[in-house]
């Protein structure tokens, strides 16, 4: 196992326990309570379980992995942030990408990680403080279930999420990884084999939580967020209890922060198109077409009625649904 990877002997011990198989997004994959959980991150999310200590105040952007999450990064940063810099002067969005602003949980406890201070400054972040996981909600930690924090969540048609991941991974991925076809790779996707997924599982977690505790989780679905964007920035600001002033409506700021969070601003600004990020993944990747339906452009009819029979299969009988078909 490399080096970035190498675990204490305590995390070696668990590692000896989980079953494991080969991913198609990194070299392994352990089955950890339930899902399976990229090698690399599994030592940051067994570190995070045992000491994230959560704040009623703090806010989560949760999401299965190339779902929206760095789109939804940007949006809940600028809403809470709005008092503290304005979205057409100095914003930090326009030096940083939304992944530095908003740290994933699994990344800050991860004993080997490239992109945060060991250890990272936990008190020193501004409150409320604004953190992102990709972590099932199961597997939060106790003091995020227990505390009134709030999680935003965003989802995306599986169809478009796996054809975001199938390319952004094979951009990024080792070359010692195993190639697989996008058939091979969407027969393991299917069977749930994937980074933090089953997909299915990860979707039906927040969404039951959100049902049950709506004003603890609120569920966003990528394409509804594209299709009415000042409905759900509105939206998002009320669940967090900052909801925009008449005086912010009328002088712009909604559309500000839209205009700075959309993907052509995000695309094209300098700092998001050269560089790298955690394990020196280029800022490019993480912007690619921000479209809907751009799977029907890889997707062979027998995929897509695999996929199809499987998200029916999996979904039935829970009230969430996707339009599958172009």
């Amino acid at each position: 196992m490399a080096s970035t990877e190498g675990p204490y002997e305590e995390e070696k011990l668990l590692l000896s326990t989980l079953p494991k198989d080969t991913g198609w997004q990194s070299q392994h994959l352990y089955l950890f309570q339930g899902f399976w959980c990229p090698s690399f991150h599994l030592q940051g999310v067994n570190s995070f379980q045992k000491h994230f200590q959560a704040k009623d105040n703090d806010v989560i952007v949760a999401a299965f992995p190339k779902s929206g999450t760095t789109w939804l990064k940007a949006l809940t940063f600028s809403i809470l942030n709005r008092q503290r810099f304005s979205p057409s002067h100095n914003h930090p969005l326009l030096t940083s990408i939304s992944h530095e602003l908003v740290p994933f949980l699994e990344f800050i406890f991860h004993p080997h990680n490239l992109q945060y201070k060991r250890p990272y400054p936990l008190k020193d972040m501004t409150e409320p403080r604004l953190f992102a996981t990709h972590i099932p909600f199961p597997s939060l930690s106790n003091s995020i279930k227990d505390s009134n924090c709030k999680i935003v969540y965003i989802c995306r048609n599986p169809f478009d999420t796996f054809v975001s991941a199938w390319v952004f991974f094979n951009k990024i991925k080792p070359h010692s990884l195993h190639d697989l076809t996008i058939e091979e790779s969407l027969e393991k996707y299917c069977k749930g084999i994937c980074g933090y997924g089953p997909h299915w599982d990860h979707m039906l977690g927040y969404w039951k939580q959100s049902r049950a505790t709506p004003n603890k989780v609120l569920f966003l679905k990528y394409e509804e967020l594209k299709e009415d964007v000042n409905f759900y920035v509105k939206r998002v600001a009320e669940f967090l209890d900052c909801p925009f002033t008449e005086e912010e409506e009328s002088n712009g700021v909604i559309e500000s922060i839209i205009k700075l969070c959309s993907f052509d601003k995000m695309k094209n600004l300098e700092v998001n198109k050269s560089g790298t990020i955690d394990r020196n993944i280029e800022k490019k990747y993480f912007f690619r077409k921000g479209e809907i339906g751009d799977w029907v452009n890889y997707f062979s009819p027998a995929m897509i009625d695999k996929l199809s029979k499987t998200i029916e299969e999996k979904l039935r009988g829970s009230g969430l649904s996707f339009k599958t078909c172009s």
